[in-house]
């Protein structure tokens, strides 16, 4: 266990009591930290990107820092934009972070790992939303796998990067209708954007992504929505979950820290980050995103991510993504 991931738990109490006393960021309208720089670890377009720059928005609308930037390191699940982060001395840093790369680091066998950070904050959570191509034959979920299991890696699917949220879930989804594994042809990209551009070109069967990255093509009707992840139906969207398939899984993201910052500095961005939560430029780009708004910080947040680590490497191994 590294020393900031041990100083995370060890000091989480402390930024509570230090956020709580209206020490670091001041609240909206007082003075700022300064300038905060928010990484998002892919391209633009995608999840991570559009929750940095939603997040830009949010912080600076409510004067919470004198200035924010936003910058793209994509790679490797992430796993690129991680090992940078480890590099930074700034205490005003934050990069964004989620379910997908907690599978890539296992996937990549990442010797930076999320264990090397200090966790800040979960923020949001996104329902997965499969679609194909508005003109595909393929109708239903069903229809989709039914194809997968009769031509294999004849159908493409495509998806954020290997290992992530996108990836277990098309394997989930193989696994609910006993599919071998090994048949699912699996087109990863690093950024939303490209999968787009993939599906709209039909260059690709089907693709994997947030809700939030597909949902105006759906709307446009250049996509078709075959279903959806999370616990209850996007009435919206006019698609069905994948419950009776015995399949959930939602996507979160959140922020985290160098490991290397110091006690008070981990008050200072938590103290941010819970300013901004309750600002009304973070509400308005909840709802313009239609993100579950799931925030936690301090000892939960980092009990919670620990559990999340502790789990995504055996569901990995179950769907044949890591050995």
């Amino acid at each position: 266990m590294s020393a900031g991931w041990r100083r995370a738990v060890a000091v989480a109490a402390v930024g509570l009591v230090l956020a709580g006393c209206g020490q670091g960021t001041k609240s909206a309208g007082g003075d700022s930290i300064g300038k905060l720089e928010i990484m998002a670890p892919a391209d633009p377009g995608g999840g991570w990107d559009q929750t940095a720059r939603a997040m830009q928005t949010a912080v600076s609308g409510a004067k919470l820092a004198s200035s924010v930037q936003v910058s793209n390191v994509g790679g490797a699940g992430g796993t690129v934009g991680l090992q940078k982060l480890s590099t930074e001395r700034s205490e005003s840093y934050l990069m964004v972070t989620g379910l997908v790369m907690v599978g890539a680091v296992e996937t990549n066998a990442a010797k930076t790992r999320l264990e090397d950070t200090t966790p800040i904050a979960r923020l949001t959570a996104e329902d997965e939303v499969v679609v194909v191509p508005a003109d595909s034959p393929h109708k239903t979920i069903e229809d989709l796998l039914n194809a997968v299991a009769e031509k294999g890696k004849g159908v493409s699917i495509t998806g954020g990067s290997a290992g992530g949220t996108d990836h277990i879930l098309a394997g989930l989804l193989l696994k609910a209708k006993n599919i071998d594994p090994s048949k699912l042809n699996y087109v990863p990209y690093s950024g939303g954007g490209e999968s787009l551009a993939a599906l709209l070109g039909k260059k690709v069967d089907a693709g994997i992504s947030g809700v939030g990255e597909y949902k105006e093509q759906i709307k446009a009707g250049k996509l078709r929505a075959l279903g959806t992840s999370g616990p209850n139906p996007h009435a919206d969207l006019n698609a069905p979950t994948f419950k009776d398939l015995g399949v959930e899984l939602i996507n979160w993201r959140g922020v985290v820290a160098p490991g290397s910052i110091s006690a008070e500095a981990k008050a200072r961005l938590t103290k941010l980050v819970t300013d901004m939560h309750a600002s009304q430029g973070w509400k308005d780009e909840l709802t313009k995103k239609g993100w579950t708004d799931t925030f936690l910080t301090g000892a939960e947040f980092s009990t919670f991510l620990s559990k999340e680590i502790g789990r995504v490497k055996p569901a990995l191994q179950d769907i044949g993504l890591v050995k």
